[in-house]
Parts: C-alpha cells; structure tokens; sequence
C-alpha cells in the first residue's frame, strides 16, 4: 500500500472518530474489547513506563460501578466500559518533577478510541467523573488514579458524526520563532 493512501485511511479514521453519546444495547464482543486494548498495550508511554491499567465493567454489577461515579442517563444503553487507571509510582518523572502518567495514558485513551472507530464501535472520553466513588468502589491502591472512563458501544441508529468544529492550522501551528 502507499503511503498516502495509508494517510487517507488514517486520516478518515481520524475524521470520523467522535465522542458518541448515543448507544444501541448490543453488546460488545470480548474479542473486539480485547482487539482495542491491544492497540493501547502498543501505545507509546515516556521511557516506556507504561504507567496504566485498564479495567474493564461489562457485567451489570460492574456498569453500576461507572454509573455511581457518571450518573448521567445517556450512559445506561453502554454494555462496556473501559476505566483508564495510571499508576504515578510507575511513570517517568521530567528532571523538574512533572509526572507524565497523565500523557501517557492519554496517548493510549486515544489508541482506544481509534481502534473503537476502526471496528464500527462509538467512544467517549469521560473526564467529568466522582474519582472518589470510582477508585473506591474499584478498590484501587494508593497511587493509581482513574483517569478517564470510556464507553465502548455499537452507536444507536440514526447517530452520526457532528461537523468538527476545530481551530484553523493557522491558529495552531507557529512555524518556528520570529
């Protein structure tokens, strides 16, 4: 294959990746859920630290857990969510102190996310959740902090991609320093 048409597959994938906030209830294949966790194993972490557990709630008992912590009504269709936990005691740390547990499980939050994409599934990146209900009635030990949680479902009939709304190139990009 080209190189550019690798680009435009992935720059497709890329376009119609989207936070998805309405869910069919199909369920989801272990196997896909498997597929997608793969792609964040692969992802690339700072000194390759890998500072990031994922726990998986696909059982009813379990969803009542990222209900508890998001009691948001658009969440209760979702048959899998995905909890992105970093461990700070295992992530590098800059010479100047910064902790990079949040980049790091970030690239491999949007690894999910495209790889969801890639298989027909929806995501979303969930940051506005109760972190004290999650880890709690997760049982997380002491350095290792939910960091996002995201809904892994097929999308509900009739949901489509919104038009990005996102800044110029020329808003973004400095090309060098005048």
């Amino acid at each position: 294959m080209m190189t550019t048409d690798r680009f435009e597959i992935f720059r497709n994938l890329v376009s119609t990746r989207y936070s998805c906030r309405k869910y069919s209830e199909q369920d989801v294949s272990r196997e896909d859920i498997t597929a997608i966790l793969e792609t964040a194993r692969l992802a690339p972490s700072a000194c390759n630290r890998q500072p990031w557990r994922f726990i998986i709630l696909d059982t009813p008992q379990n969803r009542a857990i990222a209900h508890n912590a998001y009691p948001r009504e658009w969440i209760k269709p979702v048959k899998t969510f995905i909890i992105a936990c970093g461990n700070h005691n295992e992530a590098w740390h800059r010479g100047d102190g910064k902790d990079h547990t949040d980049v790091d499980v970030s690239i491999a939050v949007e690894h999910i996310c495209l790889a969801a994409t890639a298989l027909g599934l929806g995501s979303c990146w969930i940051c506005n959740f109760d972190a004290e209900v999650l880890s709690q009635q997760l049982n997380l030990p002491d350095g290792l902090e939910p960091i996002a949680i995201i809904p892994i479902g097929y999308p509900a009939d009739g949901e489509t991609v919104a038009e990005k709304k996102r800044q110029s190139i020329q808003e973004i990009v400095q090309w060098g320093v005048d």
